[in-house]
């Protein structure tokens, strides 16, 4: 049995997956197995990863129902303790599970193990992470999972480890979400668990199609249930709803930019203001032309490795 199962779904992946499995087997802590879940891939997806030959990769196919219930079946199908998550057009630093290990052996009983990632726009420049209240030299328990994360999360899908026995207890991933199901399992485990997270960036978050930081995606829309879920843990942790305010703020200003303006109001009129730096008040009443022109703007800026957010400051 390996210490450690990296699951990484597969739908139509062909350009990123070659690189993605050697940024996995390329690392210093060797003790894993990789299960690939193919989710109805129609490209050349599963003829690359056949043509690796390592006894750790195991490739499964199922029909086409999306990233949670792939994620799902890979826990099921694995053999270790410690389920290791990785998106098929993500890469590793070479001690990316070494620094996992690091981290669980020494603080063993966390429900999720995290380290800080760069964000690559284009597949360009590493650009850092950075978290509330969080130190460079970070490598513990963190004191406040919501409050830390209101600039970048802590959790990102393709830099924790979690514990088999967790997932399961929790429930998994929520099969009917196909956006903003992995921030919904962050949130059922920070809540009940200790988060444990190393400040040293050994992940990398390629994002080719930076669309969703200043729009939408046709799944966005799901993210209103991740809101109707914890409705009720909101009034009494004050900085669970600053983390939620933030993003429904999020989730607002897609959803005007997308035409569905019942949902902009309905996240407007829930959200505490006093939760939102200037510029996040402002952009909420922005029109959504506007909004769309900031976004190319934004997306032309991150081809030069410049990097607007208005979440930097909180």
């Amino acid at each position: 049995m390996a210490f450690i199962s990296v699951i990484i779904p597969l739908f139509n992946k062909e350009r990123f997956i070659k690189k993605t499995l050697l940024s996995v087997l390329n690392q210093t802590f060797s003790d894993f197995e990789i299960l690939l879940i193919n989710d109805g891939s129609t490209d050349s997806s599963v003829d690359i990863v056949n043509s690796f030959d390592d006894e750790r990769i195991t490739l499964y196919s199922t029909e086409n129902k999306g990233v949670s219930h792939a994620r799902n079946y890979g826990v099921s199908k694995s053999t270790s303790d410690l389920i290791a998550l990785l998106d098929a057009d993500d890469l590793w630093e070479f001690n990316h599970l070494e620094n996992l290990h690091n981290l669980y052996t020494s603080f063993p009983k966390c429900g999720l193990y995290a380290t800080a990632y760069y964000k690559r726009f284009f597949n360009g420049k590493k650009m850092n992470t950075h978290f509330n209240g969080v130190s460079k030299d970070h490598f513990g328990v963190i004191d406040d999972y919501f409050l830390a994360s209101t600039k970048d999360s802590i959790a990102w899908t393709s830099a924790v480890m979690i514990p088999k026995k967790t997932i399961l207890e929790v429930g998994g991933f929520d099969n009917e979400m196909r956006s903003g199901q992995d921030t919904d399992l962050w949130i059922r485990i920070a809540l009940k668990e200790s988060v444990a997270f190393s400040a040293l960036a050994t992940a990398n978050k390629i994002i080719l199609s930076p669309q969703y930081h200043l729009s939408y995606s046709s799944n966005r829309v799901d993210r209103m249930k991740l809101f109707e879920n914890f409705k009720d843990v909101d009034s009494s942790n004050t900085s669970f709803k600053k983390y939620m305010d933030l993003n429904r703020f999020s989730v607002a200003i897609e959803r005007k930019a997308a035409g569905d303006f019942n949902s902009y109001r309905q996240l407007k009129k829930e959200i505490d203001l006093t939760n939102l730096n200037r510029i996040q008040r402002v952009l909420l009443n922005t029109p959504s032309l506007f909004i769309g022109l900031l976004k190319q703007f934004q997306n032309t800026l991150l081809r030069y490795n410049i990097y607007l957010s208005p979440f930097k400051k909180q």
